[in-house]
């Protein structure tokens, strides 16, 4: 019998929908009538090819069916992304243009250092990157071979409520925080990747959307299992796929299906994400937020307490009642809820009403 589910906010892994779970479990041992688990399936077979292509298939749909448009799955997470964008893209005489809003576009910043050249297109530093930099500042390199921006950072909190136009170039996003969280016009941008750990499924699969015309030749000097070319033409089988993570996926995809597309997503995580912002700024600075107004992210909601005393003190008695992920980031501290797609409005609501009571107590 299941026991109560905790109050799960989670940075990534992430919450994962109940029904998505017990329709795997259901299907764990055997997946249609095969006498297989579709972990124990070659990946060359009917079965397992059939989800991997519906996989592909269900999320472009829900991006509207764009055209000139390809899904891989690859594997090592964005982090091997951050290699493969600059490896890929960057020829000689070139650099890749980023947009410095925190943590993970650093990281990604580096590697394009590594691999041939990063610049930076803007930054929000100056704020101590609470805030996305005012788009008309961003300025890709005359010489820029993609525009790159981090949708949303975890860590910080922030998220871009609308996107830059690179104009001739391609813009590149790392989505893995909130992607399928609200709609977008995908035709902006010529790559779009993410870790599916947290919007998407479980880790151990990264999804990435692109236009063909770019992933359809690589440059040849560069390991053949790190070029989107060898992933495009074979499919995205060239080497054996985490095959489970993409049958999860194609579950996932499936669960927003019915939550009403990404319409439907956006309005229950707007809903969620107003539901605490409200509850901070209405708590006379007893809770407060990190992030600034217009750049306040709708899946990781940051804030901090009057002293990092009291902060303890609510992650002890949060824990207690079965709240799960609430400590803030090691390298910034505070406080966290990661409200992903996935999350339910119910563990939301428990959220608001125990961070009023307890400023109720301790206030």
């Amino acid at each position: 019998m299941l026991s109560k589910r905790a109050y799960n906010f989670n940075a990534g892994p992430a919450a994962l929908p109940l029904t998505v779970l017990e329709r795997a479990q259901a299907e764990f041992v055997e997946f249609r009538e095969s006498g297989m688990s579709i972990m124990e399936m070659s990946h060359r077979g009917a079965i397992y090819e059939s989800v991997h292509n519906e996989a592909q298939e269900r999320l472009l749909s829900l991006l509207g069916n764009p055209q000139g448009y390809k899904v891989l799955f690859i594997q090592g997470g964005a982090s091997t992304q951050f290699a493969m964008v600059p490896m890929n893209f960057i020829s000689a005489g070139q650099v890749g243009s980023y947009v410095m809003t925190g943590s993970w576009a650093d990281k990604a910043l580096k590697e394009a250092k590594l691999a041939g050249g990063g610049h930076v297109a803007a930054s929000s530093e100056d704020k101590k990157f609470l805030a996305i930099p005012e788009l008309g500042s961003i300025k890709a390199a005359d010489n820029a071979a993609y525009l790159h921006v981090t949708s949303n950072e975890t860590i910080e909190g922030t998220q871009y409520a609308e996107y830059p136009d690179a104009g001739s170039i391609p813009l590149i996003a790392d989505m893995s925080s909130d992607i399928l969280s609200r709609s977008f016009d995908i035709n902006k941008f010529g790559l779009i990747y993410a870790g599916a750990q947290k919007n998407l499924g479980p880790s151990g699969v990264t999804v990435v959307i692109a236009k063909e015309e770019l992933i359809s030749s690589s440059p040849a000097n560069i390991p053949t299992i790190l070029r989107y070319d060898t992933h495009y033409k074979n499919n995205s089988l060239y080497n054996t796929p985490p095959s489970f993570s993409v049958y999860m996926v194609n579950e996932v995809l499936k669960w927003i299906e019915e939550q009403g597309g990404l319409a439907g997503t956006e309005a229950k995580n707007r809903d969620k994400a107003g539901l605490l912002y409200d509850y901070i700024d209405g708590s006379d600075g007893f809770y407060r937020g990190v992030a600034e107004e217009g750049s306040r992210s709708i899946m990781n909601v940051t804030f901090r307490m009057q002293s990092e005393e009291l902060e303890k003190q609510f992650i002890k008695a949060s824990e207690a009642e079965g709240f799960v992920g609430l400590k803030g980031h090691r390298s910034v501290g505070g406080l966290r809820a990661s409200i992903y797609n996935a999350v339910p409005h119910e563990s939301v609501k428990a959220l608001a009403d125990f961070m009023k009571h307890f400023q109720q107590t301790q206030g």
